[in-house]
């Protein structure tokens, strides 16, 4: 008996279905997000008139949100390019669908959060002083300084992970140029470089993906590192840490598969892309998650661990603030909702199912949000020899500024979805499995054209 497998125009009808035929949900989504960063843009616009005494910083608690939503976002940038990367590289066969979901979160993530250093200038046209560059103003770069490595770290990944994003779209920009007309047809042709899907072109692409790959793991893991040591090269209460570093890059791969399971879970029902991301998926995905939860959780045990045995005055006024002082509530809620949910949620098979993974990472992302404010402000707000301590209360700038993050990314990303195939329509094709006599097939797509083997 012949295999059957779902014809080429099936599969490109509903992969490039959101491109062309984006529906309401779309539209909706790209009017609500567009109005929050609207109302970023205008907190920004306000701020920058009137100045940084806009925000709730004060002395001693110069960071507040804004290096927290940097250190958030450039965590949650892990989920793409360092997942895919990993799973590439292993050969993962279910990891197909999943790719190019990831890449995009990477790659606005990282725009988001390398943004937040030039707000917290106060005067943002004078940026490229963050540039670490000798100059006429006889400013000379401190190399011994993390701060430095940041602007080196930080767009090495960032363009890295758009050509690792946009190697893969080649043959995909290729089909949309021979399916549209007009003024998108000139840019796809253009993006596409040529492409005409020779064997020579093939290989080429297959092992610049796969250089890319390795290079870009080793990238990915030394950018978290390097935010860790903005903290970790201080004498600071429960920041003068060796353990910070593996305890950053854990804390930004735990963060960033949640990004990528709530990613992939509204694609699948926006666009109704049941039939590509399936429960296996979504599976696999949380015991991914599920370790990352045991990893963070034992460098926090870790972390409060060694500060409360090693009993400095300095370190356990920090620590007695964040497990029964002032900051209490954010602390154990952030317990809660990185570890004592979601490890005995995705522990059990039954429950970690696509609605079970979902829960599990919305709980993850708003924890780990908290964790990184955790960090900083507690530490700051209560410094080592000096009596000057302070207190800190986020104001509505602060706070909009936060929302807008959320509201610009879902943005980009809707954007991305009707310019692209968020789905890689070729790496799909090419994961089938195969019939009897060579020819691929496919399991698991219900009500789908076929044609004979």
């Amino acid at each position: 008996m012949s295999e059957r497998r779902p014809t080429d125009s099936k599969v490109n009808s509903d992969l490039l279905g959101p491109v062309n035929k984006p529906g309401r949900g779309w539209y909706a989504t790209v009017v609500v997000s567009g109005l929050v960063v609207l109302a970023a843009a205008g907190a920004l616009g306000y701020q920058f008139t009137h100045g940084l005494g806009v925000w709730g910083i004060n002395r001693p608690v110069f960071w507040a949100l804004d290096i927290t939503n940097f250190v958030f976002w450039i965590g949650i940038s892990h989920a793409g390019t360092l997942i895919s990367a990993i799973l590439r590289v292993t050969g993962a066969e279910w990891r197909r669908p999943v790719t190019r979901c990831a890449e995009a979160i990477t790659v606005f993530a990282l725009m988001i959060g390398a943004l937040f250093p030039i707000i917290h200038l106060g005067r943002p046209w004078f940026f490229y002083w963050l540039v670490p560059y000798p100059n006429e103003r006889g400013l000379w770069p401190n190399f011994r300084s993390p701060l430095a490595w940041d602007f080196f770290a930080i767009n090495t990944y960032l363009l890295g992970s758009i050509i690792y994003l946009y190697l893969p779209l080649i043959p995909d920009l290729a089909l949309l140029r021979d399916k549209s007309r007009g003024l998108l047809q000139r840019l796809y042709g253009v993006f596409s470089l040529g492409w005409r899907g020779t064997q020579l072109q093939w290989d080429r692409l297959e092992r610049a993906v796969r250089v890319m790959a390795v290079v870009i793991i080793p990238v990915a893991v030394s950018v978290h590192t390097i935010v860790s040591w903005d903290f970790a090269m201080t004498i600071r209460p429960m920041w003068h840490s060796t353990m910070f570093g593996p305890y950053f890059v854990a804390g930004a791969i735990f963060s960033g598969i949640a990004a990528l399971i709530l990613a992939m879970a509204v694609i699948r029902r926006v666009f109704h892309l049941e039939a590509y991301l399936r429960p296996v998926h979504f599976n696999n995905l949380g015991l991914l998650l599920l370790t990352m939860s045991l990893i963070w959780f034992y460098f926090t045990f870790g972390e409060y661990l060694t500060a409360w045995y090693g009993n400095e005055p300095g370190e356990m006024a920090v620590f007695r603030s964040k497990v029964s002082g002032v900051y209490a509530p954010l602390f154990w809620g952030t317990v809660v909702c990185c570890f004592a949910i979601p490890a005995p949620l995705l522990a059990i098979k039954r429950f970690r199912t696509i609605k079970g993974t979902m829960i599990a990472s919305v709980l993850v992302v708003v924890g780990m949000w908290f964790e990184r404010f955790l960090i900083i402000v507690p530490t700051l707000a209560q410094p080592r020899f000096t009596f000057n301590w302070g207190s800190y209360k986020p104001t509505w700038v602060e706070l909009t500024l936060t929302a807008g993050t959320f509201g610009y990314f879902v943005l980009l990303y809707a954007i991305f979805t009707r310019l692209f195939p968020i789905i890689a329509v070729w790496e799909y094709k090419e994961g089938l499995p195969l019939g009897e006599h060579g020819e691929p097939t496919v399991v698991g797509l219900p009500d789908v054209e076929y044609e004979s083997a």
